[in-house]
């Protein structure tokens, strides 16, 4: 803000500065160039008169066709005057009566005189200005050659020619005329002296007649132009002046002068391009440097406001990193300032919160171990009675060596039972359950059939121990215990888009609707709430499938679980684990 007022009012200043200056250099040069070019034109008119030889030459011209003499003085007397100045181009001197003209040429570096016929002249402009000027002369301008006022009679060369001046002679004593003397000079002079004014590109000059004829010009169609959209109405009689005029293009200011003997004009427009064109350069390098200054301030802010914020930024990062779980999250310590003490303390914070989180990851897992151990503590007893209980059975019925082979199977499977591993592969669970349905088959006899339907793919599936053997044992409980007719139990496996499927299917009489409900209710409660169920369950019927299922989540993760159906036709129980074993604990 500050930079563009000062350029503003640096460049109003400059503005009015350079049109003064350009007022004053420009009138006082043309003040000078013009008094040179009045003294000019009086040097022409002190030439063009024959001074105290008036009576000589006037008498000469009357009696020239008749006596030589009198024509001899003629011709000296025309070349004493081309001589006399270097920048005569020609000289013409026209004798009325005898409608002829001598004329005054450079013929192969000699000088001479000829004599031609010219009809009369009465009718030529230039002649009339002559006849009707008080000084009995007239100007004549070769800029507008096609003006009709400016048309050239003579044989003049008007490409080498700056202008024609014509004197009337006339008798003392009848006042008639007689003769007209026409100078035609070329303009070396006048480009010596018009080259005392400064000029540059886009400026023009004019010299101008008091009737307004353009002598000198340095653009003709720029003054063609000017002199119709007005601008010579625009000038006074004053000494000098100036105004401000516009064209179709651009915008001038206008500087003349007038000589106080006959009133020419020299004119010089002056764009105000122009003349700004210093007060506008300055303006464009205040306008760079403040420029280049608001780039340095932005830079420096930027660089001032980045070291500032781009800790917080970083140290908010972080927070919202720690806030969507990610521990890991630290934050970088620049420098000793409030910011660090900040990011140093958050650090701190979470690296307290991820050892607390460790040790309750830690305490977890130990939780979960003592769990499983627990559950498979609970059920091992169960089974060891029933197998007990079989083996009774058949020894009272039998009573002989097929003992034998039932306490071998027994054997194997207690010690499969009380074997460490809490996860075993789905073949081995399979022969384990071979060995137990040895054992109840000793029992049941012939009204139990069993039936496999397993995906040879699936042998090498992870699955818990004892948890087929918990399913087969749900059937025998509900099933063959509660009828006495054949009863089918189905073990199958098979794979779906999302899980692998174990299920084991009986074709007893199923559960009734409430007990089911019950069932399902307390699968779906949480192993905390266990021993509430234990105790308000009276005949302890359910707890292997809690068990089985709370270990299914513990290993599995929610995905798992066991699913049970039931009707008139059957028992269907499911376990479910989610593709990608136990990938997820």
């Amino acid at each position: 803000m500050v930079v563009t007022s000062l350029t503003f009012i640096s460049y109003g200043m400059l503005q009015k500065e350079s049109v003064n200056n350009s007022i004053a250099s420009t009138s006082n040069n043309l003040l000078l160039v013009g008094r040179n070019l009045e003294s000019y034109l009086d040097g022409i008119e002190q030439l063009s008169l024959p001074q105290i030889s008036y009576d000589e030459i006037t008498y000469a011209i009357l009696h020239e066709s008749e006596d030589y003499a009198s024509k001899m003085y003629v011709e000296d007397y025309l070349k004493k005057l081309y001589f006399s100045r270097e920048d005569l181009e020609s000289i013409y001197l026209y004798v009325i009566k005898e409608h002829k003209y001598y004329y005054v040429t450079k013929e192969n570096y000699n000088i001479t005189v000829r004599v031609a016929d010219h009809p009369s002249i009465e009718n030529l402009p230039w002649y009339k200005r002559a006849l009707e000027s008080p000084f009995n002369r007239a100007y004549q301008s070769f800029v507008e050659q096609e003006s009709p006022q400016n048309s050239v009679d003579y044989h003049v060369n008007t490409n080498k020619s700056f202008m024609g001046y014509h004197r009337v002679l006339r008798s003392i004593v009848s006042r008639e005329p007689q003769a007209v003397l026409s100078l035609y000079f070329n303009s070396t002079v006048t480009n010596e002296i018009m080259k005392d004014i400064p000029f540059s590109k886009g400026q023009h000059l004019m010299y101008v007649s008091p009737d307004n004829q353009p002598f000198f010009v340095d653009d003709l169609k720029f003054y063609k132009q000017s002199e119709a959209a007005g601008l010579l109405t625009h000038l006074t009689a004053a000494p000098g002046g100036r105004f401000t005029w516009s064209d179709s293009e651009q915008k001038y200011l206008v500087i003349y002068n007038n000589s106080k003997k006959e009133n020419w004009k020299l004119i010089k427009p002056i764009p105000y391009k122009e003349i700004y064109e210093a007060a506008t350069t300055t303006r464009k390098l205040n306008y760079l440097i403040g420029f280049l200054f608001l780039i340095v301030s932005v830079v420096l802010v930027s660089y001032t406001s980045n070291k500032i914020t781009n800790p917080l930024k970083n140290l908010s990062l972080q927070m919202k990193r720690f806030s969507t779980g990610s521990f890991e999250a630290e934050a970088l310590v620049e420098g000793n300032d409030e910011i660090a003490y900040l990011s140093r303390h958050f650090n701190k914070m979470v690296e307290k919160t991820n050892e607390l989180i460790n040790e309750r990851y830690k305490m977890k897992i130990v939780e979960k171990n003592a769990v499983l151990k627990a559950l498979e503590a609970e059920i091992n007893p169960h089974f060891l009675y029933n197998a007990l209980q079989a083996i009774s059975t058949m020894a009272l019925k039998n009573n002989n060596d097929d003992i034998v082979d039932m306490v071998d199977n027994l054997a194997l499977t207690l010690r499969y039972c009380v074997s460490g591993k809490d996860v075993v592969q789905a073949k081995e669970e399979l022969k384990h359950i071979e060995r137990y349905l040895a054992l109840q088959k000793a029992r049941f006899g012939n009204r139990m059939q069993v039936a496999y339907r397993w995906d040879e793919n699936l042998m090498g599936l992870e699955i818990p121990k004892l948890s087929i053997q918990t399913l087969v044992e749900n059937c025998i409980k509900h099933a063959l215990e509660k009828v006495s007719s054949t009863i089918t139990i189905t073990i199958e496996a098979r794979v779906t888009a999302n899980h692998s499927i174990i299920s084991v299917l009986d074709d007893g009489p199923g559960f009734s609707r409430e007990r089911l409900e019950r069932v399902r209710n307390s699968l779906q409660r949480q192993w905390e709430d266990q021993e509430e169920d234990s105790v308000a369950d009276n005949d302890m019927q359910s707890i292997g499938l809690k068990n089985l299922n709370a270990r299914l989540k513990l290993l599995y993760g929610a995905e798992a679980g066991l699913f049970i159906t039931s009707n008139q036709y059957g028992t269907n129980m499911e376990m479910r684990l989610p593709r990608g074993g136990l990938g997820h604990v």
